[in-house]
């Protein structure tokens, strides 16, 4: 245990119980423990192999490489369309996760077992993601914009290819672009 975490265990939630069991599960496993991204997060060898976070309908465990597990008993979960290889286990209630326990164990030294072979996941190329008309057009338009935009790195561009794309009306796909460029143009990703 890190006491640097026992504050995420000690918040009141509705899933104390809960997390406080994967807790036990995970650290059972030999993971180190961090905190990052404001949730507990386990490692081995200094790389990511699982996370406890919490939802307002459920808490999760998520695995960072989850694609590539055998997920023989079905429990592993793709979070949204656009998560390509991290995958959950959802849980609502602390019986469901002792119920579970053996196999979140297996998986966990499974996830352990995939960092130690190197294992990785082809993603998708940017280049792959739709680009929504309205910023296809001040692409066009602009070339000081395709330059700063092409010069991004790829996480930074399909983030903002996902987040113009989102919308189902053109007027909000539309101020989104024009909200973003100058940060494109200053070389920062959505989130900077």
């Amino acid at each position: 245990m890190n006491p640097k975490v026992d504050f995420y265990f000690s918040k009141e939630n509705k899933w104390q119980k809960e997390i406080k069991k994967l807790r036990t599960i995970v650290l059972d496993c030999g993971l180190n423990e961090e905190l990052k991204w404001g949730c507990p997060c386990y490692t081995f060898e200094k790389t990511n192999i699982v996370l406890i976070h919490v939802f307002k309908e459920y808490c999760a465990l998520l695995f960072f490489k989850g694609v590539l597990l055998n997920d023989a008993n079905d429990i592993l979960i793709q979070q949204t369309k656009n998560v390509q290889v991290a995958r959950q286990a959802r849980f609502t209630n602390v019986s469901e996760i002792i119920k579970l326990e053996k196999t979140l164990k297996a998986y966990i030294y499974e996830a352990i077992e995939v960092d130690k072979a190197g294992l990785k996941v082809k993603l998708k190329k940017v280049t792959e993601y739709s680009v929504a008309e309205e910023f296809q057009k001040k692409l066009n338009k602009n070339a000081a914009l395709k330059t700063a935009f092409k010069a991004l790195t790829p996480g930074r561009q399909r983030a903002y290819l996902l987040y113009f794309s989102a919308p189902k009306q053109s007027k909000t796909r539309e101020l989104r672009v024009e909200k973003s460029i100058p940060q494109i143009l200053n070389g920062k990703g959505l989130n900077d």
